[in-house]
């Protein structure tokens, strides 16, 4: 068979690259520069430049500009709820669990610190797909929490179910501010900040039993 009439291979991207492996690297790219640049602040032209390839292959990939964030913001939610499913499995409880997830968190983001911002992205539109998205990653999100929060509070003896609800409010706005914090002040390491945390903990709360708990 001739170069001419040979048929194309399926998923075939740009200058031999496998079509999903080109998506990855532009989704990569877009995560990167929407968070460190906001979603009004990036453009496709932005995107094509830093993945290395051209708008049109973008918009031919995710349709538009609001479909490329998509993407994004699908990868990006989905790496943290990852990484807290895989805390939640650990078996650690009460405040070991707490110190658990923020570890893994720091570790996760410090060569990524833009995942998060892409999922906290102030600039972004309030609606449409990637909110919906959002939405449910941000319900299994609470799930996690206030299973966390419940055995922490059921171990100092309380089972007030609107007392576990409060918690868990304020335990989602703790765990969120210290990483925001973190983020905003990048000059420690992740075992640093965990490290910070425990001793805000313990002024706040008083001594922890964090026995079991891998932070190393």
């Amino acid at each position: 068979m001739s170069s001419a009439t040979r048929t194309p291979r399926p998923n075939a991207g740009t200058k031999g690259v496998a079509r999903p492996e080109r998506e990855a690297q532009i989704i990569e790219a877009g995560c990167r520069l929407f968070g460190e640049r906001g979603y009004i602040g990036t453009s496709v032209a932005d995107v094509a430049e830093a993945a290395g390839i051209s708008k049109p292959l973008i918009y031919n990939y995710f349709g538009s500009k609001d479909g490329l964030h998509v993407a994004c913001v699908q990868h990006a939610s989905a790496a943290l709820v990852s990484e807290i499913e895989r805390t939640a499995a650990s078996g650690a409880v009460g405040f070991a669990r707490a110190a658990l997830t923020l570890d893994g968190m720091f570790r996760l983001l410090e060569p990524r610190p833009w995942l998060w911002r892409v999922v906290f992205d102030a600039t972004a539109p309030r609606g449409g797909e990637a909110q919906v998205w959002l939405a449910e990653h941000e319900r299994r999100i609470v799930d996690f929490g206030r299973e966390g929060v419940a055995e922490m509070m059921h171990l100092s003896g309380n089972h007030d179910d609107l007392d576990i609800d409060a918690m868990r409010a304020a335990w989602e706005s703790i765990f969120r501010s210290l990483v925001t914090w973190w983020l905003d002040h990048p000059g420690d390491s992740p075992e640093e900040m965990t490290q910070r945390c425990l001793r805000i903990f313990t002024t706040v709360f008083g001594e922890l039993d964090l026995s079991g708990t891998p932070l190393s």
